[in-house]
């Protein structure tokens, strides 16, 4: 009796901790940093596919956006997790600024995306022949040696790379034209362009006020707030939809699983995300 009871007592004790675990690491998954691994290569060359990340969840203060996405059990995170009521509301909050790689939930399907807030509430935003337009002034582009990638399966999702160089056979150098973009603060960051495309000529977008405009950096590989959400799009998102920002690459892998350590980028281990 005394060994069944001793058995049963480790039983609860292992029990105990596993709760407390998972209770710790949800309260800092939830507070702090949120991981992140990087699916598509809408923000190349800044973030490649299999780059994983921790997000900054303290930058911007807290939102409902701030809890763990819940949205694959058919619960909604907004009402369980939003703490005042209202919309465009967050504890702690501060504003992102322009530049900024962040996280953020998507206003129509409740998936987490991750692109670069280029347009602040109450800009005007517009591309025209692929050089972004803010307030009516050109941003600066200044060009750089092409892009190049192998043309090969990439990801879990086994994503092809779209290139400026042309149908490209596997194992071939899949190129796309480069250029450092500057903003009217400073913030500095490669874009890649492939070719011309619609999203390369767009009309004036206003950003509504308690709204950001975001933008991938692989400009042509990117489905961002130049595509409306009707489209399929992001659209304006939300103050209260940021997550939390994206700061440096923990860890990156070039193949389907983290585990197949010869396709490790040993040179992206902790690279700060410019």
């Amino acid at each position: 009796m005394a060994a069944e009871a001793k058995k049963g007592n480790a039983v609860v004790e292992t029990i105990k901790t596993v709760v407390w675990a998972l209770a710790i690491a949800g309260i800092f998954r939830t507070l702090f940093f949120q991981p992140f691994w990087i699916p598509s290569g809408s923000m190349k060359s800044t973030l490649l596919i299999g780059d994983f990340l921790f997000v900054n969840k303290m930058a911007y203060g807290y939102s409902y956006a701030s809890c763990p996405n819940i949205r694959m059990l058919g619960l909604d995170a907004k009402n369980i997790c939003a703490v005042i009521d209202g919309e465009n509301t967050r504890v702690m909050g501060s504003e992102p600024e322009r530049g900024d790689v962040i996280v953020f939930r998507h206003p129509v399907t409740g998936l987490d995306y991750i692109k670069r807030v280029i347009g602040m509430p109450g800009d005007t935003v517009q591309v025209k022949q692929g050089i972004l337009h803010l307030n009516g002034k050109a941003v600066s582009q200044e060009p750089v040696e092409d892009f190049v990638e192998i043309a090969e399966a990439q990801g879990p999702q086994r994503l092809r790379p779209r290139c400026s160089n042309g149908p490209v056979g596997q194992g071939g150098d899949c190129a796309k034209e480069a250029a450092i973009e500057t903003l009217p603060n400073g913030r500095s960051y490669t874009i890649l362009n492939i070719g011309n495309q619609s999203s390369d000529n767009t009309p004036v977008y206003t950003v509504p006020q308690g709204h950001y405009f975001f933008m991938g950096d692989n400009r042509d590989n990117s489905t961002d707030s130049r595509v409306p959400q009707q489209a399929g799009g992001v659209g304006f998102v939300p103050y209260e939809n940021l997550i939390g920002r994206a700061d440096r690459i923990m860890f990156s892998s070039g193949g389907t699983s983290m585990l197949a350590f010869w396709t490790w980028r040993g040179d992206r281990f902790f690279k700060a995300v410019e």
